[in-house]
């Protein structure tokens, strides 16, 4: 790795660890949503692993945000790293992924004033992490120069399929305990567990 392209090696490396660490997130939240881990799990550190890789892909997404910024490869300025379709390369890809960058900044916002906002505006915003994670999906498919490795895609296209399947699992059991009872997208794991 040279010096030139060091900036790019890191901006690529960041933003394939930020969706690894977003993808395990979303699948740890669905596990505690459903009986996938064997009944409720109401164990504190079950909870505080999935805030912890929400927090890291936040992490990683600001350290792939900048390198990318202070890279000569694309020439990515403020306005085409924050605005949606303003960038000159790969337009629709890259807006994907910022998209999701918002998404992402607002369920962890969220999730750290969890105990400050009313339950029902918390539950709705924890659904963002649907739309976060096909969005992040979508950048990680069509995006940089890493999109076409067959491990990438591999990695992306099954964690699609199992997020998918715990999904329906989730709906499945909102059905059938009804809708009435459900706490959000994984309460029901943390019920009666005071919030931080």
């Amino acid at each position: 790795m040279t010096q030139s392209t060091l900036l790019w090696d890191t901006a690529r490396a960041a933003g394939i660890v930020s969706w690894a660490l977003l993808a395990a997130s979303t699948l740890w939240g669905l596990a505690l949503s459903t009986r996938v881990l064997g009944g409720r799990p109401r164990s504190a550190w079950l909870l505080d692993l999935h805030r912890f890789l929400g927090g890291a892909a936040v992490i990683f997404l600001a350290v792939h945000v900048v390198t990318i910024m202070l890279d000569t490869y694309v020439h990515f300025g403020p306005v085409e790293a924050l605005v949606p379709l303003a960038a000159s390369w790969r337009t629709v890809p890259v807006a994907w992924g910022i998209v999701a960058m918002y998404l992402l900044v607002a369920l962890e916002l969220t999730s750290l004033l969890r105990g400050r906002l009313p339950k029902r505006v918390w539950d709705s915003s924890h659904y963002l992490a649907f739309p976060l994670f096909v969005f992040a999906s979508v950048h990680a498919l069509t995006a940089g120069s890493d999109r076409s490795a067959p491990l990438l895609r591999l990695s992306v296209l099954g964690a699609c399929a199992v997020v998918a399947a715990l999904a329906a699992m989730r709906v499945r059991d909102l059905h059938r305990h009804g809708l009435s009872r459900a706490r959000g997208p994984i309460a029901p794991a943390t019920a009666g567990r005071r919030p931080r």
